[in-house]
Order: structure tokens, then sequence, then C-alpha cells
């Protein structure tokens, strides 16, 4: 028996369909080409300094009306939807990010993941989906990931094939092309909210239960040091955001991050961001030397968006001498992993700091940790905040506060569960009181919210 037959599949029927498929990829094929013909012969005749003066919606209207005279001289036969297509893509070429447009202009879109010029995923409400969206070839693919790295300074080619870069909005972009990405360039978005999600947001998506809304409020206000901790997508950078709102705004905060994407709405904001080496490998500015530099710029609070080498003794020790209120996020999957991390990136500062010592300046630095995670139905939660209460011989103690705890899994795959405080009240009470911050005791009952 055939693999057609042992699958079910009826031979007539999968004829049909690899000939369905053939006249659709030959079509594809067909409209690309036309698409890049009349794009070119766009380019030749357009005067891009005088294109640069006029208005968007000025300049859109040009585009149009220059490709549909293209259109009209080349006698190409195209019905009303294909015209219309036609001069959308072109200036989506022209003034966008080419075939990536529609999906940065869906606010349902979170991620934006180009596999090859061929395949192009994207993630909603923690899904991943296959889209019907494809770039002509790698070249083009290339084209798109020079225009959006060129515009925060930034280059990627053969000597350095992996760059961090950002699109306007915030959103965080990664490119890695060959001959490290093997198959071609792949191309990575983590898009970014444009309007910023607010606590009220996370309730709606029953990330956290108001009593931790209203603790981690107070915590923010209160001026306690705060590491969040979580896994790639967990929602770390809007969980820190949402967190940064709660700082008075007399304040003066400085924001360091890799590829700047923290949208803190206080007045006296300064933002600062890292520089990759140049061609010669000169050059470079890292978070290490941007933290040891925020501390010249008299701040209240410094605001590390991840923590990920050695600039984690600097924050640290920042946190230890006058800026209290300071946070910053870091990758693990539990709290005590968050600590583990942390000793290890303490010992790739080149100090010979002895292991005591270097769990006794984090215990001294880090008031709580916040655990985000990612779960498998997609939903992402608040799923623990610990208390760091000091040292018992050599090891970090910890005492949790509120948590999540899942109880099983819906017909539908979503997560049941709970959130709960653990009926413990936190030693810095009294520290938030001495700042006028009052919490109800009951906050700390431990009641159940189911999800």
């Amino acid at each position: 028996m055939s693999l057609r037959e042992r699958l079910g599949v009826n031979t007539a029927d999968a004829s049909a369909l690899a000939e369905v498929t053939e006249a659709a990829a030959h079509s594809s094929r067909a409209y690309q080409d036309t698409k890049v013909r009349i794009h070119q012969a766009l380019l030749a005749r357009l005067d891009l300094e005088a294109m640069a003066e006029l208005a968007p919606e000025r300049l859109r209207d040009e585009l149009r009306q220059m490709v549909e005279r293209l259109l009209a001289e080349e006698n190409l036969v195209l019905n009303a939807t294909e015209r219309r297509n036609l001069v959308r893509d072109i200036q989506y070429e022209m003034l966008g990010l080419g075939p990536l447009e529609p999906l940065l202009a869906d606010p349902t879109v979170s991620d934006i993941l180009v596999n090859t010029a061929r395949q192009v995923y994207v993630e909603r409400k923690g899904r991943l989906e296959l889209t019907a969206i494809s770039f002509a070839d790698d070249d083009h693919l290339m084209k798109i990931i020079d225009k959006i790295v060129s515009r925060v300074g930034r280059r990627v080619d053969e000597s350095s094939p992996m760059v961090d870069a950002r699109l306007p909005d915030g959103s965080r972009v990664n490119a890695i092309i060959p001959p490290l990405a093997i198959d071609g360039p792949i191309l990575s978005i983590r898009r970014f909210s444009v309007v910023p999600l607010k606590v009220g947001n996370l309730l709606e998506y029953k990330s956290l239960s108001q009593e931790m809304a209203q603790f981690l409020g107070a915590l923010a206000e209160g001026e306690v040091n705060i590491l969040i901790s979580g896994g790639t997508g967990s929602g770390k950078t809007t969980l820190l955001n949402i967190l940064s709102s709660s700082i008075p705004h007399s304040e003066r905060i400085v924001t360091i991050e890799d590829a700047a994407e923290l949208q803190l709405q206080q007045p006296h904001v300064v933002r600062l961001e890292t520089r990759p080496p140049n061609i010669e490998g000169r050059g470079e500015v890292s978070q290490r030397a941007l933290v040891r530099n925020s501390l010249r710029m008299r701040p209240d609070r410094i605001i590390l968006g991840e923590t990920r080498g050695p600039e984690a003794l600097d924050m640290l020790q920042a946190m230890n001498t006058g800026h209290e209120g300071s946070m910053t996020t870091i990758h693990a999957n539990t709290p005590r992993d968050a600590l583990a991390r942390l000793e290890s990136m303490i010992a790739m500062a080149g100090i010979d700091l002895p292991a005591k010592a270097a769990r006794a300046q984090v215990a001294s630095a880090i008031g709580v940790i916040v655990q985000a995670n990612r779960l498998s139905d997609g939903g992402r939660k608040i799923t623990s905040i610990q208390e760091i209460t000091g040292m018992e011989g050599e090891t970090i103690s910890m005492q949790e506060i509120f948590a999540f705890k899942q109880t099983g899994v819906a017909a539908d795959g979503a997560v049941q569960g709970y959130f709960s405080a653990s009926g413990v009240r936190p030693r810095f009470w009294d520290r938030l009181l001495t700042r006028g911050i009052k919490l109800p005791e009951a906050l700390f009952q431990p009641v159940r919210r189911p999800v």
C-alpha cells in the first residue's frame, strides 16, 4: 500500500491540490516579478530628494499616480483588486517596511518572526500562526533589514552578522544573516504597544490579582528595589514599564537599555542606549559603562532594561548606595534561579569576590523578586512575588508574599488556577509606613482569587 493510501489521501484529490498549489506559486512569482519591475522603474524616475520634502499623504498620493501611469505604459492586464494591491505594496516598499507593513499595523500581532524570505510567522494571543506573507527573495529581505538597522545607526553585514535594533514605535528588532543563518536572513520583531499597557490591562488579562497590583504599586512608590525575573516573552519589560508608572513625577529617572523600548511617562527621564563596536571593532559602549556613567548624572532611580553581564555588580552597588527604588529584569525561570544568575554575573565583572560576599551584596540590594511566566495557553501571569529577607549562613533567604497556583487545564487548553497571598506580612511594612504608604493588613490574607 502506498503512503498516500495509508494516509487516506485520494490520488485524484492530491493531484488536483498539487496543480492548484503550483498555479498559486506561479501566480505569486508573477506578481512578485511585476512588483519588482514596476518598483525599479519607479525608482529610476523619482527625485528622492524632492520626495523627502513632501508630506506623507501627498507622497503616498504621488506614488499611487506614478504606479498607475507605469501600469498603463506597460499595458499590464490586471483587475481592480490586483492594481490596488500592487499600488499598496509599492507604497509599503517606498514608505515603510514592505510586506511587513500590514503586520505592523495589526494590533493583535505581538511578534513577527521572519524565517528567511519564504516564511513569516506571527504570534497572536500567545499562539504562533503561519502567514501568507513572503518576500521576493533574500535580497529583498536584506533591504528591509538594512532599512531598519540604519535608522538607529547600526549595521549588519558579513563582518557583523547579528544586530539588535528598534523601530520608531519602540518595537525590539533582532536580525541574523548568513553565514551564521544557514538558510537565509532571519528577522524577529517583538512588538511594543503604541499605547503603553497599564495595571488595568493586566487585571483585565488576569495576569495578576487586584491585591498583587496594589502591592506592586506600593513597592514602586515606596522606593523598594525590584528585580523582575522571567523567561523570553513572559512580559518582563511590559511589567517594568507598568511598575515605573508608580514612580513619583518629582524624581529623576535614568533608563539604560541595549535597544530603547521603555515608555516612561514621567517628565524627568533620561534615556541611554548602548552602542555596538564599529567595523574596526572600536567604539563599543556597554551597559556597564552606561551604569557607571549614570551614577554621575544625579539619578534618583536607575532602571536597567535587562541585566545580562558584568553590569550586574555595578547595578547592585548603585542600589546599595542611595539609588533606592531602582529596577531591572533578568532571564530566569524561578526567583531562586534569578539569584543564581546574578551571582554568576557578578563573577563576570572580573573582581575576586567570595561567594558569600557576592550573595550578601545581592541580599542587601534587592528587596523583592517578581516572577513572570508564560503559561502553556500563551497567557502571561505573575506567578510569584518574593521578599528577600537577608542571609542564613551562606544562603539568601526569601519568603513568598503572593503566588499563582495552577490547578489544571480546561478543555479548550486554558490554564486554570488561582492567585493567593501566603498570609505572611512583608518585613518592609514599616518602611512603607514611614513613606506614608498604608496597605491594609487584609491584603495579605490567604484568600483565593480564581482565574
